[in-house]
């Protein structure tokens, strides 16, 4: 009876966890491609999964922060898919690269093309939906992006919540990118700041000045080791020689 009673509780908390696991997610979540560091660029991923058993999503919407424009949004093509992104002006212009940028992507949609029976994400299945974006703000932890999730069916979820510190998870949380701290230039080298990064700078210039010296010596050394090593080995066969013509 005992072990019958056991066996119960832990079948009911094992397919609680499953459905609590299942509910999770399910979600419209994004996630980096290694790291999203504050100040750079990164690969990023939609990952859409289908809620519905009798329905395909069919389009996905994904809304930019407006309190963080992004001004370099590119999308990778997605076999079945049609990409619109759509551009907004700025109220107040970016400067990237020292360049001045007046508008920002404030949306891309995804539209599921082909077929009724081979259109979007089928019940059971999840798609993924690349970006490469930048340049991330320095001054966030965190891009907070609001999508809509589209089905066949006409059903709508809006993924849109924000999540309240403190507060436990909405029904429809947005999907948030988490940023790291900036460890790298935009061209991934290890950033140099300060007098420091000058005083290291100064140093690598005079150590690669130094190179073509030091290779110079070192050529001239082995050169000169070549030359008596070829005159030794002349005068050992001119000896050789002087005995057999005696002999």
């Amino acid at each position: 009876m005992n072990i019958s009673r056991i066996a119960l509780v832990g079948g009911v908390a094992a397919s609680t966890v499953l459905i609590v696991a299942g509910t999770a997610s399910a979600h419209v979540s994004v996630q980096p491609q290694g790291e999203a560091a504050k100040g750079g660029y990164a690969t990023i991923n939609f990952k859409v999964p289908n809620e519905r058993d009798n329905a395909s999503t069919t389009k996905l919407e994904v809304n930019f922060p407006t309190d963080h424009p992004l001004a370099s949004v590119m999308p990778q093509p997605v076999p079945g898919w049609k990409i619109v992104v759509t551009k907004s002006k700025l109220a107040k212009p970016l400067e990237v690269h020292g360049n001045k940028i007046n508008e920002a992507v404030s949306k891309v949609t995804w539209s599921a093309e082909g077929s009724k029976n081979d259109l979007g994400i089928r019940p059971g299945q999840f798609q993924q939906f690349p970006l490469s974006v930048g340049q991330l703000p320095e001054d966030a932890d965190q891009l907070v992006f609001k999508a809509i999730q589209t089905y066949d069916n006409k059903d709508v979820v809006r993924w849109i919540e924000e999540q309240k510190h403190g507060a436990e998870e909405p029904e429809s949380p947005a999907p948030v990118l988490k940023l790291t701290a900036a460890t790298t230039d935009e061209h991934g080298a290890a950033a140099k700041t300060g007098a420091a990064g000058a005083d290291r700078t100064k140093d690598e210039h005079a150590e690669a000045s130094a190179a073509p010296s030091s290779s110079s010596d070192t050529t001239a050394r082995i050169l000169g080791i070549v030359g008596i090593l070829i005159g030794a080995a002349g005068v050992a066969f001119g000896v050789l020689a002087g005995r057999r013509r005696t002999a």
